[in-house]
């Protein structure tokens, strides 16, 4: 793809730039704006919400104008929010921004994603995933880290220029993401856009299920932020710092062996279905170990090496299911939709991420093991039914580079056909 190196290197200045605020947001933008932790709260959760109710339309706006293009505006959209920032001092002011910039950081993901299927084609996109997620991984850390001088040089004064350092992160992200070129198919392009929009996501069967089953996943990506920390307090009365301890290997194993471990999975020729089924059950097996340590409940010590064994086994899950399922739902989608078919896919993550700390307070109250075991359970259907839906998807989305079709046979083993959404076989019949 041409590009390649200024899009990685856009995705890393931008992840810098997260990092800065993302660690701190309450804290962030209470300084920033001046307004009190509560309105800022308020303001925070009522646009993060409204940014969900945005993703539909940035959806649409990829397919009708492309992901790079939405993908420039969303950074030129995030890069004026941020410096704007220091000037919202008032409620109005704060709100407008953060909605206008909620709305972009919400939307970015599905944009991305789509982005990712313009420039890359087959086992290129497992690669581009990897390394995407690598660097964002590296740059949030390194975020985070800047931050922590900046604060200890300037204090509390010092998240004024955090704002502004990010809206220059965001500016030359965007710069550099605007020298990629679209690899453009071989194949005749299809002709015009789908006049159906949504409709023709809700009539494909199979990727709706594919979005059902990431969003059983995604509920385990929810568990290191929102549950993990509770888990130590509360029921192995553990300290804090275990917490930040966690954190710091998940990150460091994301950051240091992320490509090395995706590179290993798409060298070994498995299918994307096959390898984010692997990657639910390293999820489930760290679900399960976190069981047994709430159920043993050993000394401090065997404590902290016990959690972080099982923060090992989730992260290497997470490295091995998070690029194949994301080039297994960029895959499966239409080109001339892609948009959509993304957007309604995003928001398998953005809904777990939103029940996530209600589902797992109600049923810590409960048990400390209890909301381990539902993951568990759902982590071990997710496999399950990737397996089950495997023959249904399109054969370029399963494999990333499709086997060689038998003479005479129009389609590789278990495949169906790849242009529309129609022509993936409904779940529950047979596919020859």
């Amino acid at each position: 793809m041409t590009g390649e190196r200024s899009l990685l290197t856009g995705v890393g200045i931008s992840a810098i730039g997260i990092g800065m605020y993302i660690p701190f947001s309450l804290v962030f933008f209470h300084h920033v704006t001046g307004l009190s932790f509560a309105l800022v709260g308020v303001v925070m959760t009522v646009t993060g919400l409204t940014g969900l109710a945005f993703m539909p339309l940035a959806g649409s706006a990829v397919d009708r104008f492309g992901a790079k293009r939405v993908n420039l505006l969303l950074y030129a959209i995030r890069a004026t929010g941020f410096a704007l920032y220091p000037f919202a001092s008032s409620l109005p002011a704060f709100a407008a921004v953060a909605l206008v910039t909620a709305l972009a950081d919400r939307s970015f993901a599905v944009v991305q994603q789509s982005l990712i299927g313009e420039v890359a084609r087959g086992t290129a996109r497992d690669r581009l995933q990897a390394s995407i997620r690598a660097l964002q991984n590296a740059g949030m850390g390194a975020g985070a880290l800047l931050v922590s001088g900046v604060l200890a040089l300037w204090g509390t004064g010092g998240f004024t220029y955090t704002a502004w350092g990010n809206a220059l992160a965001f500016t030359l992200a965007g710069l550099l993401v605007s020298r990629v070129r679209p690899v453009r198919d071989a194949g005749p392009v299809s002709a015009g856009r789908p006049s159906a929009g949504y409709r023709t996501v809700l009539r494909d069967r199979p990727f709706l299920g594919l979005t059902a089953v990431n969003f059983l996943t995604a509920l385990g990506y929810s568990a290191l932020s929102v549950l993990f920390p509770l888990y130590i307090t509360t029921w192995l009365h553990g300290p804090d710092s275990l917490t930040g301890a966690a954190f710091t290997v998940n990150t460091a194993l994301c950051a240091g062996i992320g490509v090395l471990v995706a590179g290993r999975v798409r060298r070994s020729g498995a299918r994307r279905t096959r390898s984010a089924a692997l990657g639910a059950l390293l999820f489930a097996a760290a679900f399960v170990a976190q069981i047994v340590l709430g159920t043993l409940r050993p000394g401090q010590t065997a404590t902290l090496v016990a959690l972080l064994v099982v923060v090992a086994v989730y992260t290497l899950g997470e490295l091995v299911h998070s690029p194949s399922g994301g080039a297994l739902s960029v895959s499966a989608a239409p080109e001339s939709v892609r948009g959509r078919y993304l957007a309604t896919y995003q928001l398998s993550y953005s809904l777990a991420s939103a029940l996530a700390p209600s589902l797992f307070t109600g049923l810590l109250a409960l048990d400390g093991r209890l909301p381990w075991a539902v993951l568990a359970v759902a982590a071990l259907g997710a496999a399950l039914a990737l397996v089950r839906l495997e023959r249904h998807l399109p054969v370029e989305a399963v494999y990333a580079e499709p086997p060689v079709a038998a003479a005479g046979s129009p389609r590789g083993p278990g495949a169906v056909a790849s242009a529309a959404p129609v022509a993936a076989a409904p779940i529950g019949s047979a596919v020859s």
